[in-house]
């Protein structure tokens, strides 16, 4: 049996297969129905209307509907398209057993408890027959899947067939009248519509179960009794058959052909397999059974340990079967599909039903080579598994698992090749697996010695060679090389030198597929690939959620693979995607060009053409040919949002740019890329597509503005900021570029606009005094104007201010030294844009730019050249101000006149700027070497997070809150205090800070674990963690010492450091990972017990309480030592207070560690003394031959039986009302949370 999915539930009553959809019906005891995804693994969706019970459940062919009928006597047709029931059907008088959709009519069958079976239209909604005959409960009725005949099974100890075919004709509209008024007459007085065609008679108990064979004229039976019984039928016919009911034509006859016995109580379930001459039956003994129709004989048997089997279901169309029990249901292959093959060059060679076939690629001729022999063993999975083919000797090696595991050798004559008809007598030899080493030589791997044998092609042992590793498959590897396949590892041998060539540490491979050069190889698991070099140095894996089915590597090095339901590529450096899907899998044989040849499960050649322009891109983009990529632009429909964010993640958004129309994308791509030319036609044009959007214009601006700023191009960042109308920006950018004149233009601005925060701002950027002093004397801040006059010198103004204010006047505090006046800083570069870094132009910046011309021709013919637009930025704009602004002067040009004096007021044709200052600079991109910001590279904490699951990688990289979701889902971690200081170590430690300018801020460098000079340039590693095993190892042993020193409160800190530490640990292998868990589980135990000791001595004047505790304290698992000390401690506690019986019971287990010579001499006195007396004193609430766990929090035992609830992460016990509450051992974790639990190592995904 190949489980391929398993659900744990409630008892499965009733299932029911998807024709099309991996899907699977499951009702259960609990009345729900759950509907799974079997390929995928989860729960799809959950219907909960039925009252008890629910037994029998059916998908209907075609529609979006399913039926249920439960132990509530209803039957609910459901949609499940719209997830609810959509009418039910009323009619039986007690439980519903099965029920069952028609494959052709709007029919559904139902069997019931009383005693009828009943026939529905589900259009209608009506009963529109009633089959009664039965005298007992009907357990099970299916109608025939051709036929119009329906069987049924009854506890009555019978199978009855019903012919329906009456009820057809009457249900389909007559095509004449005559034919209609014969049934008008029918109804009137009295016709049958189903009658009873065959009584079958022969078990004897109760029958369970009866099902039809999907062709012959064959029914299985199950039964209490424990026996499968076979019957045949003959007559079968679409004619009605003339007779009443309990009469029977002499033509129809069934008959018993045969008995199967094995199981060993009442048979659940039963059924025919609709692809191979199988029966297939379930049964209360917890064991499925595999039953040979011709041989009739049992097969196979699949047992449980702890479920009965209820029910049985096979899927329509595929090789799948399920069954229901107590506890869930699974489903599961009966025998692998997978043929077996081998690719040499432009050949394949396979075997499919039992004859070896060649496959010409080029040709695509398909013939037959030679017959390979049937398995003597009646036992299922006994087809080839792999195949193993010389060419050069036309030999060829088929493995299999017959006898535990064999090879079979056949040497192919020339001669036979398209004939077919020679029957080759082939070598035959133990193993499981065996493969082709040179020309002539073959090696077959000996598991009991771990070795390998090298034969010769006459089957003789010529050499035999150790493995370095224990080894269970082996995989060819080159010539004269083995790939062995360990539990957790692959390792390359040469058997030759006998030499380990590589490792590496994997999941378990299940396949091996070297490129056609021999230079990589995927390793292929149930979820996952791993491609690695020829030495096994790895490159990059790769994880699935479904199933790896297949795969090969194309011609150009990508790796072309399948799942279960999809065709995928995988490129060197790990990136893949979906090429197209597939409705059933295939297996990949060979890849050439746009062609996948492949066969299907029945062994058939298939060969599918796939659009390879995507990944093809990709691998040119990867590999930097630039010009293929460039050609693939102009000529390919490349687009779509998942290739702009791939050209996005891969740092190359201004490719991307080139793919999008979209104006919003285009923008965020130029901003991206740092093309703030294209950033600013995208923006002007996005203001003419919305102009009445002031909300979005003001956010497209800004950031147009900030990534100008951030190439220092302020003429842009100058336009940006007066198209969003912001003069605070604007004022504090004439700051730093030291534009006075154009701050001076700011200040009057603010006066217009009656912005008082705004006028001193600018006041005091231009170092202003008398402005600043005025502005404060209009907003009546007079004492705040007086002292800024004083302090700056102006004693006029001062006076008159002093006479203002009178008595109010501030006093200002004697001055020792001269005070510095706040005037603004000197910029460090007045005026034009900030120097850039010099760099060559990319390949795609003036190729692609040509590519676009004809968009940018249109742009300078609406826009004019960079210098026209450029213009505009002038602040003297219109009446002399900034953009947008000339309208608030305007307002208050009145009031200006009006005062008429020269020297107040401002002139507008005073403020002209200097013309060099008029026009922005736009990189000019046609040259060959410009001034263009660096693309920033994707950080490298992103990168240590993207595929981690390891939550001291998330710390060390600064992601603490996905580190403490890793902590929650893995451990049950809610409390995270005590780990700030952890958190920041892992952070700190793990980068190195250097120091830059005065001015510049630190630089902050990745710290790489196991970094070393031949590490690729590109390729991240894992970051560097300061905690690591051989630190915790160190603590360890400090707190044996302080431990053996009986310094209890330092025990507690060390062990309590050492668990708070544990699950940011990160190790290589799985012996590590043992050897961390294991700690835990030491600490744990070391907190329990000091905390037991602080307690105890806490409670000095509670002799009661302080025995128990030393008591309590020699059930800790600790180290023998210790455990010494603690029984020494106890038996003298408990004799001082006369416990006599407590205290002998001590002795002998201190007297049973062999301690030292006085220990042991202190154990026999107190032994000799107690037994003289052999009582308690005092009642503890201690049994020392009653097994039990110390609870954590409240310091009682938890003897074996009572329940009982633990800490997801250190383990520890506590009573159940601690569920909930915080641990008190870590001081970390909830007590009863889920949990998945550690993860420390990479090595644990499998």
């Amino acid at each position: 049996m190949l489980t391929k999915f398993e659900t744990k539930s409630n008892r499965v009553k009733g299932l029911s297969f998807h024709t099309k959809r991996p899907w699977i019906l499951a009702s259960l005891h609990s009345g729900v129905i759950q509907l799974w995804d079997y390929r995928m693994g989860t729960l799809i969706d959950r219907f909960d209307e039925h009252d008890g019970p629910v037994r029998g459940v059916h998908f209907h062919k075609t529609q979006p509907l399913f039926v249920s009928g439960g132990d509530d006597y209803k039957i609910k047709v459901w949609n499940y398209k719209m997830h609810r029931c959509l009418f039910t059907l009323l009619g039986h008088l007690d439980y519903i057993r099965t029920v069952q959709f028609h494959h052709e009519y709007p029919w559904i069958v139902s069997a019931s408890d009383d005693q009828t079976i009943r026939i529905w239209n589900w259009q209608s909604r009506n009963c529109i027959s009633v089959l009664t005959g039965h005298n007992h409960y009907v357990m099970c009725a299916t109608f025939h899947p051709k036929e119009d005949l329906v069987v049924s099974a009854s506890l009555d100890q019978t199978v009855r067939v019903w012919d329906i075919g009456a009820l057809r004709k009457k249900t389909v509209s007559p095509a004449d009248d005559i034919l209609r008024l014969s049934q008008m007459n029918t109804d009137l007085f009295g016709g049958v519509d189903a009658i009873v065609k065959y009584v079958l008679e022969g078990h004897d108990r109760g029958v369970n179960w009866a099902s039809f064979h999907p062709s012959l004229p064959l029914i299985v039976s199950g039964a209490d009794d424990r026996q499968v019984k076979l019957w045949r039928m003959n007559g079968i016919s679409e004619k009605p058959v003339s007779c009443v009911i309990w009469q029977y034509p002499i033509d129809t006859k069934a008959w018993e052909v045969d008995t199967l016995r094995g199981h060993m109580n009442n048979v659940s379930c039963v059924m025919f397999h609709a692809k191979q001459d199988i029966i297939v039956s379930n049964s209360e003994d917890k064991s499925i059974r595999v039953w040979d129709v011709t041989k009739r004989t049992g097969v196979q048997t699949f047992r449980r340990e702890h479920d009965r089997f209820w029910v049985l279901a096979s899927h329509p169309e595929m090789n799948l079967l399920a069954a229901g029990h107590d506890s869930g249901m699974i489903v599961f292959k009966l025998e692998r599909e997978r043929p077996a093959f081998s690719v040499i060059g432009d050949s394949l060679y396979y075997i499919k039903d039992r004859f070896l076939r060649f496959y010409e690629f080029s040709t695509q001729k398909d013939t037959q080579v030679i017959p390979i022999r049937r398995p003597g063993s009646t036992s299922l999975n006994q087809g080839p598994r792999t195949l193993s083919y010389s060419p050069t000797e036309n030999a060829v090696l088929v493995c299999s698992d017959v006898d535990g595991g064999s090879y079979e050798l056949y040497i192919v004559p020339k001669e036979s090749v398209g004939r077919g008809d020679t029957v080759q007598e082939a070598k035959r030899g133990g193993g499981g697996s065996a493969v082709f080493v040179a020309r002539n030589r073959f090696a077959v791997l000996d598991k009991s010695n771990n070795q390998v044998l090298i034969k010769n092609l006459k089957n003789e042992t010529v050499k035999k060679s150790s493995l370095p590793v224990a080894t269970d498959v082996i995989f060819y590897a080159g010539t004269g090389n083995l790939l062995c396949r360990a539990e957790d590892r692959v390792v390359i041998f040469d058997l030759q030198q006998r030499l380990v060539l590589g490792d590496l540490q994997t999941p378990f491979v299940k396949y091996v597929i070297w490129s056609n050069d021999m230079e990589n190889v995927a390793l292929l698991s149930k979820h996952a690939i791993i491609i690695a070099s020829k030495k096994l140095v790895h490159r990059c894996i790769l994880h699935e959620t479904i199933r790896i089915k297949s795969g090969a590597w194309d011609d150009s090095g990508v790796f072309i693979y399948t799942t279960l339901n999809h065709i995928k590529y995988c490129l060197p450096n790990g990136d893949n995607g979906i090429i197209r899907t597939l409705d059933v899998p295939i297996y990949i044989t060979k890849i050439s060009g746009n062609v996948i040849f492949c066969l299907d499960r029945d062994g058939k050649n298939r060969s599918i053409t796939i659009d390879a322009t995507e990944y093809v891109f990709k691998l040119s983009l990867l590999k930097k040919k630039y010009d293929q990529v460039m050609n693939m632009i102009r000529s390919s429909q490349l687009c779509g949002q998942a290739m702009i964010s791939y050209l996005q993640q891969k740092g190359l958004p201004e490719v991307a740019l080139h793919f999008v129309k979209d104006e919003r994308t285009r923008f965020n791509l130029a901003l991206e890329s740092g093309n703030i030319q294209v950033a600013i036609a995208s923006a002007k044009k996005i203001d003419e597509k919305d102009p009445g959007k002031e909300i979005d214009k003001k956010d497209h601006w800004y950031r147009l503005g900030v990534e100008a700023l951030r190439q220092g191009n302020t003429g842009i960042v100058e336009y940006a900021y007066q198209r969003t109308k912001n003069c605070e920006r604007l004022s504090f950018l004439y700051l730093i570029t030291g534009n006075m004149d154009k701050l001076s233009k700011m200040l009057k601005i603010a006066e217009v606009k009656n912005d008082v925060m705004g006028q001193f701002h600018n006041a005091l950027y231009l170092g202003d005094i008398s402005e600043r002093v005025k502005i404060l004397e209009n907003a009546g801040h007079l004492p705040l104007a007086y002292v800024t006059a004083s302090i700056h010198g102006l004693h006029n103004v001062a006076e008159r201010l002093a006479a203002e204010l009178g008595e109010n006047v501030p006093s200002l505090p004697q001055r020792e030294n001269v005070p510095s006046l706040l005037v603004p800083p000197t910029p460090v570069i007045c005026g034009g844009d900030w120097p850039l870094l010099r760099v060559t132009r990319g390949i795609f910046e003036g190729s692609l730019d040509s590519f676009d011309q004809g968009v940018q021709d249109e742009e300078e013919e609406e826009e004019g050249s960079v210098d026209q637009w450029v213009e505009g930025l002038d602040i003297n704009d219109g009446d002399g101000l900034p953009n947008g602004h000339g309208e608030l002067v305007e307002a208050d040009e009145g009031e200006g006149e009006d005062k008429g004096e020269e020297d107040e007021g401002w002139d507008l044709e005073d403020l002209e700027l200097p013309p060099e200052l008029d026009t922005p600079k736009v990189p000019n991109h046609n040259r060959s070497s410009v001034f263009v910001t660096p693309t920033p590279g994707m950080p490298v904490s992103q990168i240590w997070t993207q595929k981690s699951s390891l939550a001291g990688e998330h710390a060390a990289a600064g992601n603490f809150d996905t580190a403490m979701r890793l902590l929650s889902r893995q451990l049950g971690i809610r409390n995270f205090s005590p780990l700030k200081s952890v958190f920041l170590d892992l952070l700190t430690g793990s980068h190195i800070y250097l120091p830059a300018l005065s001015s510049a801020p630190v630089i902050s460098l990745a710290v790489e674990r196991g970094w070393s000079e031949s590490a690729i340039a590109n390729v991240r590693g894992p970051p560097a963690l300061v905690f690591n095993f051989a630190q915790l190892d160190e603590k360890l042993k400090a707190g044996y010492k302080a431990t053996t020193s009986g310094r209890f409160s330092e025990v507690l800190k060390i062990f309590l450091s050492i668990l708070h530490a544990i699950p940011f640990i990160v190790v290589e292998t799985r012996r590590e990972v043992d050897d961390v868990k294991e700690l835990i589980v030491i600490a744990k135990e070391y907190v329990l017990g000091a905390q037991l000791e602080i307690s105890r001595k806490d409670h000095k004047d509670n002799p009661v309480r302080y025995q128990e505790l030393a008591a309590y304290f020699t059930h800790c698992n600790l180290q023998t030592p210790h455990l010494r000390l603690a029984l020494l401690n106890a038996m003298s506690v408990c004799y001082k207070s006369q416990n006599f019986n407590t205290a002998a019971n001590f002795a002998r287990r201190l007297l049973e560690t062999n301690p030292a010579e006085n220990q042991a001499k202190t154990a026999r006195q107190v032994l000799q003394a107690s037994e003289k007396k052999m009582t308690d004193q005092t009642p503890l609430n201690y049994d020392f031959r009653n097994p039990f766990v110390v609870c954590a929090a409240t310091h009682v035992p938890i003897y074996r039986g009572q329940k009982d609830v633990a800490c997801p992460y250190c383990g520890a016990r506590f009573v159940p009302a601690q569920d909930g509450k915080l641990c008190t051992i870590c001081d970390l974790a909830v007590v009863g949370s889920d949990a998945s639990g550690l993860l420390c190592s990479a090595s644990q995904k499998r």
